[in-house]
């Protein structure tokens, strides 16, 4: 294994909530110093949205500022945000989701900034861009990447069920590995050009490509419209179905020449491929319904561990409909790297979602305490001890 990544490179997160900071934490993953740069007082507001409420660990903040060094400090005071200029001038990175009118007001825009360091990659992200009449809009990942973009409409049991709500950062850590992928790119320019620069991404961006095969039908005039119940899906060899311990799972059989006798033959139905309802793609495509319920009864006679053994042995692909309490006991899961341990090696967390050969991960370390490294952090920059003190006498620092 050859030394991180991101060794060496600095990177300033100045962002809150989850998208912008969880693409600063992929770095972090890789090696870079991220340094948080929190308000004084609650700090990031992420750090209190934990699930449980009465909980001593932030277990969302845990997730997303791994890693990281906390920085907290008073960007309203000139000497707080005099600090932060110093900081950018020797920083690679830049991250913010701040709403474009507070950056101009802070001194904290992309024109500011990239003119304190030509090599600066400047990551803005926002909730719907950064031109047009709702650039200023505020939003989360429920409402820019999941209502707005038809997901939430889209996913529906049926047409006249309410819409489902989105998990917490649902759409946020995969808007963070666009903003990741970005900055990457940008980086990589940096290393043909020697200059910086500005990248840009927002949740309806990202909502939009997460829905891309629906949004695409619907430009080229295509009407799109609800998705059909499970029972009158178009295929029953890629739907979901109940075991007999109520557990259920879906199947994606698409390789039906090669896997449809096998598969009729492990369930107990050779009799099926001769049934003409199901001998031909189109007659099981107009018979679909049909076959489903053929498909219910037999699933229900066994349990799930028993379908599990069975399909796998005949190569059909499928997938349990698994619960978030069972990630904790998925050994795939640990033993693909999806999840690795803290450093203290007293629990998980979820890594960032690629790996590159050869190229070291580091080991994950428990998030910063609010302003917990202000003194390291400034020190570093070329504040003294007593700089540091008159700034917290101001009350700049927490």
């Amino acid at each position: 294994m050859t030394e991180s990544l991101f060794s060496g490179l600095k990177v300033i997160d100045c962002a809150s909530w989850i998208a912008g900071p969880a693409a600063a934490t992929i770095m972090s993953d890789f090696g870079a110093d991220v340094i948080k740069v929190e308000p004084i007082g609650v700090g990031d507001p992420w750090r209190s949205r934990g699930p449980i409420p009465g909980r001593d660990v932030d277990y969302y903040w845990q997730l997303t500022s791994r890693n990281k060094r906390s920085l907290a400090i008073d960007l309203k005071h000139p000497d707080g945000i005099g600090a932060l200029h110093r900081l950018i001038e020797s920083a690679d990175v830049f991250v913010t989701n701040f709403p474009l009118p507070v950056r101009d007001r802070l001194k904290l825009s992309a024109a500011h900034l990239t003119a304190l360091n030509p090599r600066l990659i400047y990551a803005s992200f926002t909730a719907y861009g950064e031109e047009g009449e709702e650039a200023a809009k505020t939003g989360f990942d429920s409402t820019a990447y999941w209502a707005r973009t038809g997901l939430m409409d889209q996913v529906r049991a049926e047409a006249d069920t309410p819409p489902a709500r989105s998990m917490p950062g649902m759409g946020d850590h995969p808007s963070a590995t666009g903003l990741y992928a970005a900055i990457v790119t940008a980086l990589y320019r940096r290393e043909k050009t020697g200059q910086g620069g500005v990248v840009r991404s927002s949740l309806l961006q990202n909502g939009l490509w997460a829905n891309g095969c629906a949004v695409q039908t619907r430009l080229f005039n295509e009407h799109v419209g609800h998705r059909p119940t499970r029972e009158d899906a178009p295929n029953a060899l890629a739907n979901h179905y109940q075991s007999r311990d109520g557990r259920w799972f879906i199947m994606a059989l698409y390789n039906e020449q090669r896997q449809l006798r096998g598969f009729f033959s492990a369930i107990g139905r050779e009799d099926l491929p001769d049934d003409p309802r199901f001998a031909t793609p189109d007659a099981r495509k107009n018979h679909a319904r049909e076959l489903g319920k053929v498909l219910d009864a037999e699933f229900a006679r066994r349990d799930l561990a028993d379908w599990r053994k069975i399909l796998d042995g005949v190569g059909v692909t499928f997938g349990i409909v698994a619960t978030v309490n069972e990630a904790l006991d998925d050994q795939q899961m640990q033993d693909c790297g999806a999840l690795v341990p803290f450093e203290d090696g007293k629990n998980l967390t979820v890594s960032a979602p690629f790996h590159i050969d050869g190229v070291a991960k580091i080991a994950p370390k428990r998030a910063p305490g609010l302003g917990q490294h202000n003194e390291v952090v400034l020190r570093e920059a070329g504040y003294s001890a007593d700089d540091v003190a008159r700034l917290r006498s101001l009350g700049v620092l927490a």
